[in-house]
């Protein structure tokens, strides 16, 4: 570790999100480059830093900072040039010569303790000498807060925000709760805030620890999926967390209700939500049964309608799908469920074609956007992804501390909904409860809700089980489509899809133009196959490039998970080359023209769509859980990579996004859902019991388009096609829509813990 005392000529380039920089540093006469995150500095400050000398291979010698602070002006000459540098705005070089040459050495101090002093300087007012005593003061408090903050082990980019995030009061809350930054402040979690309270002297049983222990492992939760936990599970994982007896949880539990951070619900009072997701599902359900009203339809008009689509579209509609039609004409809220070849799209187009001939205004949506082309380019009309139909706006909306969550906000809600008579929603299996609720919030009575999907899928990546529940409610009229039709019937994919859905046997070794199984013994032989596959066979066969065909595996860890899959893809499609710019983040190496896949919602990321001619000519906000693109560029200076999504939008990450990216050679089959590729290549390898089930093995196979390549091991996949045990998914909606349609017991609100905040007028 070398060390430098150096001061800022220039700074090259700043990231305002993440503070990283490129500096132009002097020390002892020599001028060199410095990069690092540095959240405070500014040309003509002095460094004091460690780090080490590297050499770029584009940008040559750099000095690489890992930890720093600012060293203060000492002498006249060195506040003069420190001024003169534009660190504070106003202040020039000649102004900068008049204020040293009035106060010399003392000049900081009359800065900091008597600016009204600096009126006396000619050109400048009173009202100047404020701005340069707050400028000064504003620097020098967020000087001294990361200084305070790094004896804490928090490092200066971190501690900038939390600096943003509470201002002075920052000293009060590390050093009596630290805990508060992980329910207020995005990617800081309970192990952080436990060693920062640990090096503050907090208690192991302080009642902060375990509240944040506990709604933690909630938070933990969501990103499984569930909505809520048992409390013996809840109270087992927070056990472990702590290193605590589960008995002495339960005050602390009941001060999480008093204060409306945890809602307990359920029969046995076993049931533990973070308060704002309790209340999603208890709002999804008051607004599903507002708009479910019933009514009755002009049956012989109905079916001289019907009669008219089918000749005029050239189609013969089944029994059921005419149910479904009519179902949707009686009710307001219809859920179409059915597997691949089962007519949905057939449906879908008949049901839009009925109510246009009303003159009704429509709008479709899924909640992808590959699901929302594929719903276009079926039907003929646009399909928007469920968060452009609701307008999307920008920056995240805090919701409170309870969560330590934000959601986005939308322009369409209850203050101004949606004015379309008919909303139809594809892949429904994919829409999560967050979402769900945006969505309903948007509709008013009176507007028809056609959801279809397959319930049989996966569910969402994001938390709940929405259509499961829905129908296992019982309370809204679905209409299962069974019927496989003949040219659906002549593909394999379709008729195994259906096999594996009923545990019936599929013969692995029957020579198909469709669905093929490959024998491979070793993960290395099973590795060489695929590669073979994507780039000599499948191309040419289901007429698509390499980069449009997916691998879809059922784990991330094993030599046949996605992370080792990946490294091995990479290398293969995309090695490294000179004329390759690539960039390290976190172990993984990014590189120009490398397939990736955004892994969380971020509702603030900015894109930009360009044209043939690459001209931006429309902005917005917000990649998605799913999302897969192609780094188009990197700039290893500013250490920015470029990624192109479907529609041309072009994102820029830096490295505090980074993390959102992953390589997608290959992807999980959970991340693939909504999604549909010209090939599926699938390993058939040992893996987790829990995940190697039939429900992963059918939503893998309903993906492809043209073709399904299984390679490895046949026992595996009659192993998958027999394991009926789906991974528990803690979902809570059934029962909220039971109870507002029953009452089939009471909830924790009724039962005065707390207070119920729903209102109709809320609605």
């Amino acid at each position: 570790m070398s060390r430098i005392k150096a001061y800022i000529e220039s700074v090259i380039y700043q990231n305002s999100d993440n503070h990283y920089a490129v500096l132009s540093v002097s020390e002892g006469g020599e001028t060199f480059t410095a990069v690092g995150y540095f959240p405070y500095i500014s040309q003509g400050d002095t460094i004091e830093a460690e780090g080490e000398y590297t050499i770029h291979p584009l940008y040559g010698p750099q000095f690489s900072v890992e930890s720093f602070h600012l060293s203060v002006p000492e002498t006249a000459d060195a506040i003069e040039r420190y001024l003169a540098a534009g660190s504070i705005k106003g202040i020039g070089e000649a102004l900068a010569k008049r204020i040293v040459a009035a106060f010399g050495d003392d000049t900081f101090r009359i800065m900091e303790e008597e600016p009204e002093r600096l009126s006396e300087v000619k050109g400048i007012s009173e009202r100047m000498a404020r701005s340069i005593y707050e400028q000064a003061s504003g620097k020098k408090n967020l000087r001294d807060a990361v200084i305070f903050m790094q004896s804490y082990g928090i490092g200066a980019n971190l501690a900038s925000r939390i600096y943003e995030r509470y201002g002075p009061a920052l000293y009060g809350i590390i050093k009596e709760n630290p805990y508060r930054l992980a329910e207020d402040i995005e990617g800081i979690g309970f192990r952080l805030s436990d060693s920062i309270a640990r090096t503050a002297g907090i208690p192991s049983d302080s009642p902060f620890r375990i509240k944040c222990a506990i709604q933690y492992v909630l938070r933990q939760a969501l990103a499984q999926g569930h909505t809520y936990l048992p409390r013996k599970e809840l109270l087992q994982l927070s056990s472990e967390l702590l290193a605590a007896d589960p008995g002495d949880l339960d005050p602390c539990l009941l001060d999480l209700q008093i204060q409306d951070r945890i809602v307990v619900s359920g029969r046995d009072h076993d049931e533990i939500y973070l308060s704002e997701y309790y209340r999603m599902e208890r709002n999804t359900a008051l607004m599903l049964k507002s708009f479910n009203i019933r009514g009755e339809s002009d049956g012989p008009m109905l079916d001289r309608r019907l009669k008219d689509i089918q000749k005029q579209e050239h189609i013969e509609l089944d029994d059921k799908q005419k149910e479904a039609v009519r179902a949707t004409v009686e009710n307001g809220v219809v859920i179409i469920t059915g597997g691949p070849g089962t007519g949905k799209t057939t449906t879908i187009n008949t049901i839009i074609r009925y109510f246009d001939m009303d003159g009704m205004s429509i709008a479709l949506c899924a909640p992808t956007g590959r699901a929302a082309k594929r719903m276009s380019e079926a039907t003929g009309w646009e399909a928007k992804t469920i968060h452009r139909l609701l307008e999307y706006t920008g920056g995240p909306e805090k919701e409170g501390a309870s969560t330590g969550s934000s959601r986005p906000r939308f322009l369409k809600n209850e203050q101004d909904p949606l004015d379309d008579d008919v909303v139809i929603v594809d892949e429904m299996s994919m829409t999560d409860i967050f979402l769900m609720e945006a969505l309903l919030k948007a509709i008013t009575p009176g507007t028809r809700l056609i959801l279809v999907g397959d319930s049989n899928q996966l569910p969402s990546v994001g938390a709940g089980n929405v259509l499961h529940d829905l129908i296992d409610s019982g309370c809204f009229t679905t209409v299962r489509l069974t019927h496989i039709f003949r040219q659906a019937a002549m593909s394999d994919i379709v008729l195994n899809a259906h096999r594996i859905n009923r545990g019936e046997p599929v013969d692995l070794s029957k020579k198909s133009r469709d669905f093929l199984f490959i024998k491979n013994q070793r993960p290395q032989d099973i590795i060489d196959t695929i590669k073979v596959l994507l780039t000599r066979k499948l191309p040419d066969y289901v007429k698509a490039s390499t980069a449009e065909l997916q691998v879809l595996t059922p784990t991330r860890k094993g030599a046949l998970g996605v992370e080792s899959l990946n490294r091995e893809l990479q290398l293969f499609l995309n090695p490294p080359s000179p004329a390759k710019t690539e960039f390290e983040n976190d172990g993984m190496t990014f590189r120009v023209g490398d397939k990736v896949m955004q892994i969380k919602n971020d509702y603030d990321l900015a894109w930009t769509r360009r044209d043939a001619a690459f001209i931006g000519f429309e902005t917005g906000a917000g990649v998605f859980n799913g999302d897969i693109g192609v780094i188009y560029d990197i700039d290893r200076a500013s250490e920015l990579v470029t990624v192109v999504f479907d529609e041309d939008r072009y994102a820029e990450y830096d490295r505090k996004h980074l993390s959102e990216l992953e390589l997608a050679y290959a992807v999980t089959v959970h991340k693939s859902q909504g999604s549909e590729y010209p090939a599926v290549i699938m390993p058939m390898y040992p893996g987790p019991h829990p995940l190697m089930n039939r429900n992963l093995l059918y939503t893998a196979v309903t993906r492809a388009r043209s073709c399904v390549c299984m390679v490895g091991l046949p026992r595996i996949f009659e192993e998958m096609e027999h394991n009926e045990n789906e991974s528990k998914r803690y979902s809570g909606l059934r029962d909220r829509i039971m109870e507002v349609y029953e009452k089939t017991g009471p909830t924790a609100y009724e039962e005065g813990l707390p207070e119920d905040p729903i209102s109709w007028e809320e609605l």
